[in-house]
Order: C-alpha cells, then sequence, then structure tokens
C-alpha cells in the first residue's frame, strides 16, 4: 500500500458518486480505487520450435499461408493443415501448450473511473511503484481519454474513437476468452496513417476485468513511427478494490 500514496494523493475522488455509470464502463465502479497490472502473456518456451516451423512454412509458400490464414481468427492458432510443416500429434501437441500461456504481471497499476462533468467519464490508471520506462502517476495513455456517455465514443487528443462491434474473444485468442466494447480512431493523411484502439470487458470466467489499448502511427512510406500496446488486468468487484490498510498498533 506505501507505494501508492503518492499516486492516490494525485487521483482527485470526483465530487459526487450519484451519477450511474455508463453500461458500456461498468466493468468498474465508480470512484473507486481499482488494483490491476500491466501485463503480458507468456506462452511456454517449447512453444517455439513449433512456430518456428510455422513460420518457415509462411516462407516457404507465402501465396498459400496468406490464404490459410483467411481460414482463422486474429491471435488464435491457424487450423490443422499438413503445408504447415507440423504433424498432427505435433499439432496437438502445439495446442495444449498454447493453452498452458500465462499471464505475468509487469507493473502494478491503479484505475479509478470517475464522472468528468457534462456527461464525460474518464478511466485514470497510474503506475504505483516506477519502474517499467513509465514516468509516473497519470502517464499511461488511456488517462488521456474522455467517454461520452450521451454519443456512445471515446475522445482522445488524436480525435474521436468510434464504438465497433463487440469483442467476444475466442478462448484460444491470444487473451484468452473475453468480452466486451471496443472504439477505434482511424485517420489517414498525406503525412501517414494513425489507428487508436481501446477496449474494456472481462474474462470468460468473470473473475477480471481487462482494458485493452492500442496507439499506432505509421508513415506514408509505410514506416512504423509509433506502436504501443497497453493491457491492463483487474480483479473484477470486491477483489479489486483498493483499501486502506488499518494503522499498525503501538
Amino acid at each position: 500500500m506505501k507505494q501508492f500514496l503518492p499516486v492516490l494523493a494525485a487521483l482527485v475522488a470526483p465530487a459526487s458518486l450519484a451519477a450511474d455509470v455508463p453500461k458500456p464502463l461498468a466493468y468498474l465502479p465508480n470512484g473507486e480505487f481499482v488494483k490491476g497490472a500491466i501485463t503480458v502473456v507468456i506462452p511456454p518456451a517449447e512453444l517455439d520450435k513449433y512456430v518456428a516451423k510455422v513460420e518457415a512454412a509462411a516462407v516457404a509458400d507465402p501465396v498459400w499461408f496468406k490464404e490459410h490464414a483467411k481460414n482463422g481468427a486474429p491471435g488464435v492458432p491457424l487450423p490443422f493443415d499438413a503445408k504447415l510443416g507440423l504433424t498432427e500429434a505435433e499439432y496437438a501437441d502445439y495446442l495444449k501448450l498454447w493453452d498452458a500461456r500465462e499471464f505475468k504481471a509487469v507493473e502494478a497499476v491503479i484505475l479509478q473511473l470517475k464522472e468528468a462533468g457534462e456527461g464525460k467519464w474518464s478511466i485514470t490508471a497510474a503506475v504505483g511503484g516506477g519502474g517499467g520506462g513509465q514516468e509516473g502517476p497519470g502517464s499511461l495513455p488511456i488517462s488521456t481519454l474522455k467517454y461520452d456517455a450521451e454519443k456512445d465514443v471515446f475522445v482522445s487528443p488524436n480525435g474521436t474513437l468510434k464504438r465497433l462491434e463487440d469483442v467476444a474473444a475466442d478462448k484460444r485468442s491470444i487473451l484468452g476468452e473475453w468480452s466486451g466494447p471496443e472504439w477505434r480512431f482511424e485517420e489517414e493523411t498525406s503525412l501517414g496513417k494513425t489507428k487508436e484502439n481501446f477496449a474494456i470487458g472481462k474474462t470468460g470466467d468473470g473473475k477480471f476485468g481487462l482494458i485493452v489499448y492500442r496507439m499506432q502511427e505509421i508513415s506514408s512510406e509505410g514506416t512504423r513511427l509509433y506502436d504501443k500496446s497497453l493491457v491492463v488486468r483487474f480483479p473484477m468487484g470486491e477483489a479489486g478494490l483498493l483499501k486502506p490498510q488499518a494503522p499498525a498498533k503501538k
């Protein structure tokens, strides 16, 4: 709790908690501090040998591989085909190893959903313990977004993120089974392309909430200028609330 004290001081509680949380953001409580973590997904190292074979198959026949990839979903292992370079037994082991992937917390985070006035809402996300390349309280990019409940859009410094079809991720997607609303901003100019995505939801078992954010900038020549991805995972309900510790007895 001590490492969070400066961060808690930097987060301002809303003047009133009477407003109802908009349904798309109801994965977080109004005004409460919620503990979470920036996470990455770590697959078993044994998976690498199979990934290398699939990558070799892609290089050997890129036209076929591109067509075969259309048969799968983004972030989900491709359907079996002998041209992937795997036997049926190896493919079964590949799926078994993929299913054994784990979430690893790399940075503690505090989240706070609060009303920002005039029907606007914000999710402040502050790093709790320093490190991880973050600059301090409120430095996570999702803190710059404002949700407009009337229009069901997010507004960022780049522009307006419009509502997409809800996420309904398969259990074998990179983040596992989860669902929730998503928004996107896209812009293309003579200088290049900008894309910004934000999604919030919960895992299939209902135990954890997820915030998924990505910001990309690509030059007109196709050079990737910026690509920032962020996954924040937090316990749902009472389990996620950050409560002050009682003073130590003297």
